[in-house]
């Protein structure tokens, strides 16, 4: 249950972004629970690999270069999915860094107190 409320609050966060740039658009909700949907799977599946390939290049940025990475995994789903389209680079990086905020925003909402 949980995962499914965390995946409609990504889905709420890729909404939110995309009233409020104008190089990101989502057609609908549900492509945006696809969107939410597909950037988690890619974000499992192919980060890893990336991460390992451009080490040495993560490195000598000191981790600068994993904006890069993310701004191609968040560029992968737009060639993807049909009603989300990110107008470039600098966009998709601008994206993956205001998801990532406003995912840790929304996410600590769900924390319990233990």
């Amino acid at each position: 249950m949980k995962l499914i409320i965390r995946l409609l609050l990504n889905a709420l966060a890729v909404i939110i972004l995309s009233y409020v740039l104008p190089g990101v658009d989502v057609d609908t909700y549900q492509t945006a629970i696809v969107v939410a949907l597909v950037i988690s799977v890619l974000n499992i599946l192919v980060k890893p690999i990336l991460i390992i390939l451009t080490l040495p290049i993560t490195i000598l940025t000191l981790g600068l270069f994993l904006l890069i990475i993310n701004a191609i995994i968040i560029l992968t789903a737009a060639h993807f999915i049909s009603g989300f389209q990110v107008s470039g680079v600098l966009w998709a990086i601008i994206f993956s860094l205001l998801l990532s905020f406003l995912q840790s925003i929304l996410h600590s909402l769900l924390k319990e107190d233990k």
